[in-house]
């Protein structure tokens, strides 16, 4: 299940990177979201971390684009996760 999940969130935040202006863009960010909320409910706060780490390094190594900002989209998970 977690390698579904990291391909998905890869493929979802890449998108976001790439289509900005994309109208799909709200749905691509609820469904990071409800991955984020999979991860933290399976494996808390680290899964959130080390999930993130792993798709931001994958991502600048493929597209050359940081998607950081999309840390934000799992605020409110848990009250440790506020970026």
């Amino acid at each position: 299940m977690d390698f579904m999940l990291e391909e998905e969130l890869l493929d979802l935040m890449t998108f976001c990177l790439q289509n900005p202006e994309s109208p799909e863009i709200s749905d691509k960010h609820k469904r990071i979201t409800g991955i984020g909320g999979e991860l933290y409910a399976d494996g808390g706060i680290d899964a959130l971390e080390n999930f993130f780490f792993v798709v931001k390094n994958r991502i600048i190594q493929e597209i050359g684009k940081d998607p950081s900002s999309m840390r934000s989209l799992w605020n409110g998970i848990s009250d440790e996760w506020n970026f």
